[in-house]
């Protein structure tokens, strides 16, 4: 703090009175001067803590701080379209209110009354999630003093299995689909490209002789979501026979262009996948070419995959993504457990005979026990 003071007015009052770590002047009138030396005492400790927040920052309300975070926010066009629907709600339950007046019980209800509503736990989850950045930015900006979401109050994001598409289904969706798109399909189910990354995938991204794809943008031409995206997948000979024939010799350009040559969009891709999975038996409603990724998950895990090979191959920055999401699918059973102990424990233990089993003594004596 820049300096402080206590000042006796005219009017028989004190005035107190203290520079922020920015040089901004705020004072304040107290009728005892012990109340005055509290509030300074109350101000510079916020300082020293970090936990300062400018007293007419106090007033500002969730909707004028949603205005000032949305305008700071840049990302992608598909991440600004999904906040944007996030703060919307936030809005609609806390936006006339002080950002103060958001605390921990507040949080606590809205999770109740969402869940009351009939909304799903992983949107819930995604709210609060959204809830929780928006606060740690105004903790950041010295709007706010501290962030009320934490452990208690979110509803977790529960534990989601992906829809793993059988091969035959898989096969039956690729030969609905139109010829443009069959490449995409592909570069989804054996590659594990994202749709933003399999529209963004450009030639000079495609090693033929290396037999690797190493994607580096994604749609239009934006970065990846992490460094780790940016891992090269191999791909096997049937795959690489299949992408000479698709690139009929092309040195640049997109792989999977649309027509005319132009760019391939996401949302094209997702539409046709909407209109194609209908003609698959079985598919779920909520089939998208995302479900694409955990159809290649399955057929590494099933191929004798490890954790970590999985992760890389999908491009997750931490094997806690991968295990969160597949662990169900490696296999496990009781017999396993059973054969992995018996592999250590059965040499030696069955080297002795157990006298318990056998009904055989000790050589030093048997011992019973008479009924009196």
């Amino acid at each position: 703090m820049a300096s402080k003071s206590i000042a006796k007015r005219p009017n028989g009052k004190w005035r107190a009175r203290y520079r922020d770590l920015a040089g901004k002047e705020h004072a304040k009138h107290f009728a005892r001067k012990v109340d005055a030396e509290r509030w300074l005492d109350e101000v510079t400790a916020a300082l020293v803590t970090g936990n300062y927040v400018d007293p007419k920052s106090q007033k500002m309300s969730m909707d004028t701080w949603c205005d000032a975070w949305l305008d700071s926010y840049a990302h992608r066009e598909s991440t600004e379209r999904q906040a944007r629907v996030h703060v919307a709600r936030i809005r609609r339950e806390f936006g006339p209110l002080p950002l103060m007046a958001v605390d921990e019980m507040a949080v606590k209800q809205w999770m109740a009354k969402l869940k009351r509503e009939g909304l799903s736990q992983s949107y819930r989850f995604a709210l609060h999630a959204r809830l929780s950045q928006i606060l740690t930015d105004a903790v950041g900006a010295r709007k706010l003093a501290s962030n009320p979401c934490s452990r208690r109050t979110t509803p977790g994001a529960g534990k989601q299995r992906p829809y793993v598409a059988t091969e035959a289904q898989f096969w039956a969706l690729y030969e609905a689909a139109e010829a443009k798109y069959r490449p995409a399909l592909l570069l989804g189910a054996f590659a594990g490209l994202r749709v933003a990354e399999v529209c963004g995938l450009r030639v000079q991204d495609v090693d033929l002789d290396a037999r690797v794809i190493t994607p580096a943008v994604q749609y239009p031409a934006e970065p990846l979501k992490t460094e780790m995206s940016m891992t090269a997948v191999p791909i096997p000979d049937a795959f690489v026979g299949e992408l000479k024939r698709l690139l009929d010799g092309r040195e640049d350009g997109w792989v999977v262009p649309d027509d005319d040559g132009v760019q391939l969009g996401p949302w094209k891709v997702e539409r046709h996948m909407r209109r194609i999975r209908k003609t698959v038996a079985g598919l779920p409603e909520g089939f998208r070419f995302h479900d694409l990724r955990h159809f290649y998950a399955s057929m590494l895990i099933a191929g004798g995959s490890d954790v970590k090979i999985v992760q890389h191959r999908l491009r997750h920055s931490s094997a806690k993504t991968t295990l969160d999401t597949y662990s169900h699918l490696w296999p496990d059973s009781d017999e396993s457990t059973r054969a992995a102990v018996e592999r250590v424990m059965g040499p030696v233990i069955n080297k002795t005979a157990d006298p318990l089993r056998t009904g055989r003594g000790s050589a030093e004596g048997t011992a019973s026990v008479e009924p009196c």
